[in-house]
């Protein structure tokens, strides 16, 4: 069986992204992957998805129509601190959806991240590991 690579699927035409504050972000997502781990969720109401590329993590959140706070374990993450680049919509993303919060924390294994999601928003983390 060959190896496809799989192709990311954005839901708009491609001048709406541009000048948006989350595009540097969506270059960088790679298109395949070393490992996918589920981190939380409930059916119909909220996800959480880890995957990793190389030493690089991307987790992702995504909630249902209703604002939701998570807790995001980073219990995966191997030895070493890393730079978390926090990608988040803000609460009034709904009528604003190109409002989004950016932030740059450094975090290890035992850490967790605390997600604000607003409705129906977006929670994306870039974990690049402190050389």
């Amino acid at each position: 069986m060959r190896n496809s690579k799989k192709l990311p699927m954005l839901a708009d035409y491609p001048a709406a992204y541009r000048n948006q504050p989350g595009l540097e972000f969506l270059r960088q997502v790679p298109t395949t992957w070393d490992e996918t781990r589920v981190l939380n969720g409930t059916p119909g109401q909220y996800i959480t998805i880890a995957r990793r590329r190389g030493s690089q993590w991307y987790v992702g959140s995504m909630p249902d129509a209703s604002p939701r706070q998570l807790t995001i374990p980073l219990d995966f993450l191997g030895r070493g601190t890393f730079v978390a680049e926090v990608y988040a919509d803000d609460r009034d993303a709904p009528d604003r959806p190109s409002n989004v919060v950016i932030r740059r924390l450094q975090v290890a294994a035992g850490d967790t991240l605390q997600a604000d999601l607003a409705p129906a928003g977006g929670y994306v983390v870039r974990l690049a590991p402190i050389r």
